[in-house]
């Protein structure tokens, strides 16, 4: 596996999302296990997850108790991966998703996922979402303290644009370590967000980078020329995407969700796959 550096510490290439283990629809926790221990054996040392990750209103934290139990129950030494959690989102029970940026819940569920995952700190807590109703930079506020408390090692924003990057950076003096957007062929929105992370040497970990790529059947038009770059390596579409995005910056570090230990083997191998420049180009849609 193809290594790449998350504040100063060495990751996989490739990382696993936990989220389709934990929502709607999730599978029975024995292949969610197995999807984590797969996961682990292909090389996998950065596991992405929230406390938001969860299907009923009595659940909070349900992926992060998952991923600490399969961490646990790992035949060889696990201590060496690195979890990445958030908050500021929440899901009531109903089905939708809601924000809180309020310092004060931001640290309080910071504490509540480190005793979830144990040990004596979260290696990367990310603000999930910024919250309308709350000024960011006091969300941003609290990871400050939460890293000056020693509640978290590193501290990382998702879903911002350029500027909130900026401002989370500065109110953390310099040590805002990663960035989570959407990314993926069919939504490529955060484009100058990731560019920015490559010139500023901030982890891009786009979330959902497989951007609904399913069955090669089912492939739509934006995705017709990742399956003929798929054909022309013997390899599946879902690889060509993962080896796309890694070829876009040094920076960048996909982390596709998976439920299952087969999607996330074959993820897995994006990270040996060379794509030239042509293909590159016309996969960027830049030839």
């Amino acid at each position: 596996m193809q290594q790449r550096t998350l504040g100063g510490t060495p990751v996989s290439a490739l990382g696993l999302g936990g989220m389709p283990m934990s929502i709607e629809g999730r599978p029975d926790e024995d292949r969610s296990i197995r999807t984590i221990h797969a996961a682990l054996d292909a090389g996998v040392t950065l596991i992405d997850t929230a406390d938001a990750y969860h299907r009923d209103a009595n659940e909070v934290g349900h992926n992060e108790s998952l991923i600490a139990k399969a961490l646990g129950s790992y035949g060889s030494d696990s201590s060496h991966v690195l979890v990445a959690t958030k908050g500021g989102h929440l899901r009531p029970g109903d089905g939708s998703w809601t924000k809180n940026g309020q310092p004060d819940y931001l640290k309080e569920a910071a504490k509540a996922s480190l005793k979830r995952l144990g040990g004596d700190a979260i290696d990367l807590y990310q603000f999930h979402r910024p919250d309308p109703d709350v000024p960011y930079e006091e969300s941003i506020g609290a990871l400050k303290d939460l890293l000056d408390e020693g509640v978290i090692r590193m501290a990382g924003i998702s879903n911002a644009t350029v500027e909130q990057i900026k401002q989370a950076n500065e109110i953390l003096g310099g040590k805002l370590v990663s960035v989570q957007n959407q990314f993926s062929p069919a939504f490529r929105s955060s484009e100058d967000e990731l560019r920015y992370c490559g010139e500023n040497d901030i982890a891009f970990l786009p979330w959902s980078p497989l951007g609904g790529i399913a069955k090669a059947s089912d492939l739509g038009e934006q995705f017709v020329p990742f399956k003929e770059v798929a054909d022309k390596h013997g390899v599946s579409p879902q690889q060509v995407c993962l080896a796309w995005e890694l070829a876009l910056a040094p920076t960048v570090i996909p982390i596709p969700g998976a439920s299952r230990p087969e999607s996330i083997t074959d993820s897995a191998k994006a990270s040996e796959l060379t794509l030239s420049d042509e293909e590159i180009s016309t996969l960027s849609g830049t030839d």
